[in-house]
């Protein structure tokens, strides 16, 4: 059930691989409750909600105009990386992030502060760091874990990172996502 480290380098190559300018959104996933998870064709991203549906306004009793908070209010990971460790599609929302995107989520590629059209949407790329942890081991396992959290695993950001909503907008599966000039 859980890919062995051997299996996650052999697919490191087809991750590094997602486009860096221009990509598209993958799948869209709520979660309306704690381990509870409702992939979406289509969600709205609000400043100070995230996508709109998802717990994560709860905790904020609805939503927050704090920019502290909205940093974590949503998070991207790259379709290839959810691919390689979850091994099978029907697998991948036990990460629990909400958009899956076929593009480059690496250090490299986006730092913090700069943004991305999403759909409809601007989101602009946090600095704090998304990282696996007991959950993610006991949905991917430990070396699933150990890969993610690893020095190339963080620079690759293969589990995902953090963004905030900076313009509202509707997103769709198949919606292009993409850097915006400075």
């Amino acid at each position: 059930m859980f890919r062995s480290t051997a299996e996650l380098e052999a697919g490191l190559s087809e991750v590094a691989a997602a486009p860096r300018e221009r990509g598209h959104v993958v799948a869209l996933v709520a979660r309306p409750r704690a381990d509870e998870r409702a992939e979406l064709d289509r969600a709205r991203l609000e400043p100070a909600q995230g996508l709109v549906g998802d717990r994560w306004a709860a905790r904020f009793a609805g939503g927050t105009d704090d920019p502290a908070e909205q940093a974590t209010s949503l998070t991207l990971m790259n379709s290839r990386a959810a691919g390689l460790l979850a091994a099978t599609r029907d697998r991948w929302a036990l990460a629990g992030d909400q958009l899956y995107v076929d593009f480059h989520l690496g250090e490299e590629n986006l730092r913090p502060g700069e943004r991305v059209r999403c759909g409809g949407a601007v989101l602009e790329i946090t600095s704090k760091p998304h990282l696996g942890c007991k959950k993610f081991a006991a949905r991917f396992g430990p070396d699933a874990l150990a890969f993610v959290n690893s020095p190339q695993g963080k620079h690759l950001r293969l589990r995902g990172l953090y963004a905030r909503v900076v313009s509202a907008g509707d997103v769709a599966a198949g919606d292009v996502i993409e850097k915006l000039s400075a």
